[in-house]
């Protein structure tokens, strides 16, 4: 029931949809809204969404602006990369991997401040909503969530300009034609989809893209940097150390340069329905394949072979929402277990879109020059042992053939 709310967090960006959830949370349910917005590396000031929410009337001990890109990066972004997680074999879950640390800050904030539920603007439509609503209540299971897209009559973008002019929510000149696309950001990825991406055999408009050059019109010489790795998570570089949001940080920098992490994508989405969305992931496609790199050398082959038939799995827990529960959980240990020797560095090569692996080295490496060279091995490896190797592997296969021959 409306009455029994009395007081909401909600997410909260400062634009169009959220303002209009704000007034439309205190009207519906005749409530105190308190206001969280994270800085989880969008790229946008964050102050006009304090300012914006005090226009609307929330008192200044209500409004929350927190800066989460270190803790985006080393505790949900780096464990995410230690899987070498790909939803459906491509996507990054740059969308997905923000969403269960937003709910778990939303949810902090609720405690902290009494409030006795929360509020997102995710439509009904999307794996959003189901993000963040499983976070919400895997972390407090009796709170109240308030999904204003499923309750509400505001079917169109129509509609909410009404209802914000209604009530004195300032609207952007930008919002009051259709929307060309819509997109969500973030310091590992930014993502569009919706309008001029809908039809998925229409190529995607090059003013889409707004993290990466064409790779047509990236430099003509490719440039070379080195990563560097300890237990799994990139440390270094070209030798300097950085922070974890620093970290990935520069190497969007050196991805947009070269035009490195488009993805057009048609996908599965976890409510049923299919989407084709856009994804630029500059830096985490470079991380991703530095990883990739490491590991080539310092994870034993059942270690690496089990790791990529985990790797599925985990991500679709991330992309559908369940980063909270216990299987996951439990598959990040043993991912995690896997990483305690991933240390040492790989030298990349980027050029015009790709990303090449062209060195690797560890002090913990599993590769022997000597055992695999195609010169003299003074006996590191006897070449008569493979006889024996291939006739019991083959025996099943003899034994059969002789069966089938017959």
């Amino acid at each position: 029931m409306t009455q029994d709310v009395k007081k909401v967090v909600l997410a909260y960006s400062g634009g169009l949809d959220t303002s209009v959830i704000l007034k439309w949370l205190r009207e519906t349910y005749n409530c105190e809204v308190v206001t969280f917005t994270a800085d989880l590396g969008q790229g946008e000031e964050l102050e006009p969404a304090r300012a914006k929410a005090k226009l609307m009337g929330v008192r200044d001990e209500n409004i929350f602006i927190e800066d989460l890109r270190d803790e985006f990066v080393a505790d949900y972004v780096f464990p995410m990369m230690r899987a070498n997680a790909l939803y459906e074999g491509l996507y990054l879950l740059g969308t997905s991997i923000a969403r269960p640390l937003i709910a778990k800050k939303q949810i902090e904030i609720a405690r902290a401040v009494g409030a006795d539920a929360v509020s997102h603007g995710a439509t009904g439509k999307g794996n959003d909503q189901v993000r963040f609503e499983l976070g919400y209540y895997a972390l407090a299971p009796d709170i109240k969530v308030i999904a204003p897209w499923r309750e509400w009559d505001l079917t169109s973008r129509t509609r909410l300009i009404e209802y914000a002019e209604a009530h004195q929510i300032p609207v952007p000149k930008d919002k009051r034609g259709e929307s060309p696309f819509s997109t969500d950001a973030n310091l590992l990825h930014t993502s569009s989809e919706g309008k001029v991406l809908e039809d998925p055999w229409e190529e995607v408009p090059d003013y889409v893209y707004s993290r990466t050059v064409n790779p047509e019109d990236a430099p003509d010489a490719p440039v070379y940097i080195t990563v560097d790795f300890e237990r799994g998570d990139a440390v270094a570089i070209d030798g300097q150390a950085h922070g974890p949001a620093d970290l990935l940080a520069k190497l969007n920098d050196l991805g947009r340069t070269h035009g490195i992490g488009r993805l057009d994508l048609v996908e599965n989405r976890f409510v049923g329905m299919k989407s084709r969305g856009m994804y630029e992931t500059p830096g985490g496609t470079i991380l991703h394949l530095a990883h990739r790199g490491i590991e080539q050398i310092t994870l034993d082959r059942g270690a690496a072979h089990l790791k990529d038939e985990l790797a599925p799995r985990y991500a679709e827990l991330i992309y559908n929402g369940f980063w909270f529960s216990p299987e996951r959980e439990m598959l990040q240990a043993a991912i995690d277990h896997s990483q305690a020797k991933v240390t040492g560095t790989v030298r990349l090569k980027l050029y015009k879109g790709g990303v090449y692996v062209v060195g690797r080295k560890s002090p913990h490496s599993l590769y022997s020059e000597k055992v695999v060279t195609f010169e003299d091995d003074a006996g590191a490896y006897d070449q008569r042992d493979a006889a024996g190797f291939i006739k019991l592997n083959a025996l099943r296969l003899r034994l059969l053939g002789r069966r089938d021959r017959d």
